[in-house]
């Protein structure tokens, strides 16, 4: 946190600046994660936020997002874009990396630039609205939330329920099998010296 400090405090009046954090900083409910966000928010200094894939950094299964600071944007919108489930997983020596191709490079770009809302990716905030959710920065957290209704009859309807019961007890069955054999191999486990 204390990098991430000095960066915002060492920016010009008009700077700029990227910063990529755990992504656990975008959300943080309490503690010097929080702070920094609402300073960022309060002073009107932030640009933007970009939740990458996990693994995008074939050293460490951390999942990082990248934070656009520009303290020139006092009037301007908030672009947050959820890039997470973006991207392909190839495995590159012992670890496994997640690489995004080109047209999703240019998508997250394009989006950012031109400040494009798209349903489930990317959504534009105000300073207000992100105060509003306890300064979360975190795209999903603005995303619209969907709800389909779909009209059954009654036996459509009963249909389905019956099948849901009949999946469910599968289910149960397989877990008590499990819970069987587990117990079993517990039972023939012996100490030798």
């Amino acid at each position: 946190m204390c990098f991430i400090q000095h960066i915002l405090w060492s920016l010009k009046e008009d700077g700029k600046a990227a910063i990529v954090v755990p992504t656990g900083f975008i959300t943080a409910q309490s503690g010097i994660e929080k702070t920094v966000r609402q300073t960022i928010v309060d002073k009107h200094w932030l640009k933007g936020v970009i939740s990458m894939p996990s693994n995008i950094f074939a050293n460490t299964g951390t999942n990082v997002s990248v934070l656009f600071i520009d303290k020139s944007n006092q009037d301007g919108k908030i672009m947050l874009i959820d890039a997470s489930k973006l991207g392909e997983k190839r495995k590159e020596g012992k670890n496994q990396k997640t690489v995004l191709r080109p047209d999703e490079v240019m998508k997250i770009e394009d989006t950012f630039i031109n400040q494009d809302v798209i349903e489930d990716f990317s959504v534009s905030v105000t300073y207000e609205q992100i105060a509003e959710k306890n300064y979360s920065l975190s795209a999903g957290q603005y995303f619209e939330v969907r709800i389909e209704f779909v009209e059954l009859s009654q036996e459509a309807f009963e249909q389905r329920m019956t099948a849901y019961a009949d999946r469910l007890g599968k289910l149960f069955a397989e877990g008590k099998s499990l819970e069987d054999e587990i117990k079993q191999r517990l039972g023939e486990l012996k100490y030798e010296d």
